[in-house]
């Protein structure tokens, strides 16, 4: 797949060797049952947002005639054809992991989930009476005929069964018919009555199939097949500097559920007739037909009940306080006294809450500025916002209305927040502004006290729960003034061109200086190389694809400098080619938390350089959005930032090495078994008690 004239690897087949490592956990024995089971759970809604939001590109940009030689690199023609063998590859072995390892599994444990087999007659009656009093209500039986193909209309990743059968009160006897699975309304699963020691599990698809006869009176039924439409989710949204961007993505989402189809997933056993019926009846082409099991939407799986509770689960561990923040009664007073790191979700995401919760009450607090990209559905951090306005403080919030799939949630909040009296900036012409920061002045007599928050994840406690993230707190004045340019920019709705001029000096921003400080920082590491000294570099992503930092990179390892990377998802870049990149290891990280962190470390003769922040190394974070990378200049801080990063490099349970060809391989050594996640939970624990 890569050599030395293909130096870059196709950032989709990339992405979906990530949701394969995503699968190695669900097939991995030693990950308890219901853990592994939320793996398949994720596995399935990653590519449902796949479908939505890449297949449109690849479609499009394969069909199209381009003389552009990267163009062409990146999207081969053969390029749909290669997605969905892969795709296909995955689906069979996640039916295989469900059906042969997780069922007998759960029927081990007396869980017995009905799967493609007949209900017991001694659930038949209350699966009736589930029917009848829960499920009828939902049920839109519609007959397809092509007096009204034009209308009829799958939603979006929605079920529904196609129904083969006849009767003799119809012109036509043979017909099709569509019934809807109403899982949005119900619960896809429903519990049943227990035979001796097993707990029985149903399918509300099986429900369905079992009463489709009380639907369909008096008609002859000869088989209903499960399918499900996925839509395109993007969304075109003209930039313009007129007009109410809120009002434009409010009527875009609206749209977006009647998207182009990207797939058609349907059940493998629909005889080719019926097949060949829908497909033409939905006016679909070859390439969007995919079959795939009984049942579709596994995410589901997620809310699969467990009767045992909380056994057959990853056992939870106790978020953990800071000895920095407890040690003072005032989260201000601590931030004065020295920067404080948080590595979450092992620390308690309560600092975060307290760091604006405080703001909202000190009546030394006179200004409040933070970027918002994906808050949480019942955010305390806005409602804290709320209060410091209404508390007379000047509160400016920049909120991200384009971020996908927030769009809603982010316009619910902005509107609430400028109704309580905040100055709400939205979305930059051409740009997205993915930064997390937040700026805090206090008045100190006739002077101002900065108190800034950089971290690498969003400003969300939900997912803080379960995405590992780092952030710093510091009252550092230089920096804090330099966020101030930021939020500056960010009001007076200027191109970045005309505050090219800013010297940031720490921090480094997309849009005015983070493309060059970085090429600085590498070449640096390059010319030590060369001179016979150390060098090194640690960089970890969630995403690795710009073709001129990759380049950098590749100038890196030929010049000696050992690169050690560690990539969530999508990689283009290809590691170990002699030549090229033998310098160069990707390590992929899957465990109980999503790795979210970006960091980057540079060896610096000796002397390490530490960053962290929210930009991935991709086209749209390093061009098309205003980012933050900040430094780390505490060198106890940077050590411990140091001490997680090598234990994830030495993890030899949940990581794997990714290849050129894009295999992840499990590392194979005589070392004693680490799991990085678990090593650094005990790692914070045990500073926690200094």
């Amino acid at each position: 797949m890569a050599d030395n004239k293909s130096t870059f690897l196709n950032r989709d087949l990339s992405w979906l060797s990530f949701n394969q490592r995503v699968l190695m956990e669900a097939a991995d024995k030693s990950v308890p049952l219901y853990s592994r089971i939320s793996f398949l759970s994720i596995f399935s809604s990653n590519l449902d947002e796949f479908f939505r939001v890449r297949m449109p590109s690849i479609f499009a940009l394969t069909s199209i005639p381009s003389k552009k030689v990267s163009i062409r690199d990146e999207y081969p023609k053969n390029l749909v054809q290669l997605v969905q063998t892969e795709v296909q590859k995955h689906l069979e072995e996640f039916g295989s992991i469900l059906k042969n390892q997780i069922i007998p599994e759960l029927r081990f444990n007396n869980i017995c989930l009905y799967y493609n087999e007949p209900i017991r007659k001694e659930h038949l009656e209350s699966s009736r009476e589930y029917f009848l009093s829960k499920v009828l209500s939902f049920l839109q039986p519609i007959i397809l005929g092509k007096d009204n193909q034009s209308t009829i209309f799958l939603e979006n990743n929605a079920l529904y069964f196609i129904i083969d059968f006849e009767s003799s009160d119809l012109p036509d006897k043979h017909q099709y018919g569509l019934l809807n699975i109403p899982s949005a309304n119900l619960p896809r699963f429903s519990e049943h009555a227990m035979l001796g020691d097993d707990h029985y599990i149903l399918f509300l698809d099986d429900v369905i199939r079992e009463n489709l006869q009380e639907v369909f009176p008096g008609f002859t039924l000869h088989g209903a097949w499960s399918v499900k439409l996925t839509r395109d989710a993007e969304m075109n949204i003209e930039d313009e500097f007129i007009g109410d961007i809120s009002e434009k993505i409010e009527k875009q989402l609206i749209k977006r559920e009647a998207g182009n189809a990207t797939r058609l997933l349907y059940d493998e056993t629909m005889p080719e007739e019926v097949k060949n019926f829908i497909q033409n009846y939905l006016v679909l082409r070859n390439e969007e037909m995919l079959a795939g099991g009984r049942y579709h939407n596994l995410k589901d799986l997620g809310s699969l009940p467990n009767p045992l509770k909380g056994k057959l689960s990853y056992p939870s561990w106790p978020s953990i306080a800071h000895p920095g923040f407890d040690n003072h009664h005032s989260i201000f007073e601590s931030i004065s006294e020295s920067e404080k790191m948080l590595h979450l979700p092992y620390h308690t995401y309560n600092y975060i809450l307290r760091f604006f919760n405080e703001a909202a009450i000190d009546p030394t607090v006179k200004e409040i500025y933070i970027t918002l990209y994906r808050v949480a559905a019942d955010s305390h951090i806005v409602n804290a916002l709320i209060s410091a306005a209404k508390n007379g403080k000047k509160v400016t919030v920049f909120v991200e209305l384009k971020a996908r799939f927030d769009e809603a949630n982010n316009i619910k909040w902005s509107k609430r927040m400028k109704a309580a009296g905040i100055k709400i900036i939205n979305s930059i012409p051409g740009l997205k502004v993915h930064a997390k920061v937040a700026l805090i002045k206090k008045e100190d007599g006739k002077d101002w006290k900065y108190f800034s928050f950089m971290g690498t994840g969003n400003f969300n406690e939900t997912t803080g729960r379960f995405y590992t993230d780092h952030a710093m707190l510091t009252s550092n004045k230089e920096m804090g003034i330099e966020l101030m340019w930021l939020f500056d920019y960010l009001q007076s709705r200027k191109q970045p061109n005309d505050y090219m001029k800013i010297p940031f000096r720490h921090l480094l921003v997309s849009q005015f200086n983070m493309i060059k400080r970085f090429e600085k920082l590498i070449d640096r590491e390059i010319k030590n190389a060369k001179k016979g000294k150390p060098a090194g570099i640690i960089i970890k992503l969630n995403n690795l694809q710009e073709r001129a930092m990759i380049e950098k990179l590749y100038d890196a390892s030929r010049a000696g400098v050992k690169v050690q990377l560690i990539v969530r998802s999508i990689c283009a870049l290809a590691p170990g080619i002699s030549g090229l990149s033998e310098n160069i290891t990707v390590t992929r990280i899957v465990d109980r938390y999503l790795e979210h962190a970006r960091v980057f470390v540079f060896h610096n003769n000796g002397n390490p350089k530490y960053y962290m922040g929210s930009a991935d190394w991709m086209n749209r974070n390093l061009h098309s959005r205003v980012e933050v990378i900040f430094p780390i200049y505490d060198t106890t801080m940077g050590e411990e930032l140091n001490q997680i990063l090598q234990l994830q490099l030495n993890d030899n349970r949940k990581a794997v090495y990714v290849n050129a060809e894009l295999n992840n391989e499990r590392i194979l050594n005589n070392k004693p078994a680490l799991a990085a996640q678990e090593a650094i939970y005990e790692m914070v624990n045990r500073k926690s008690t200094y």
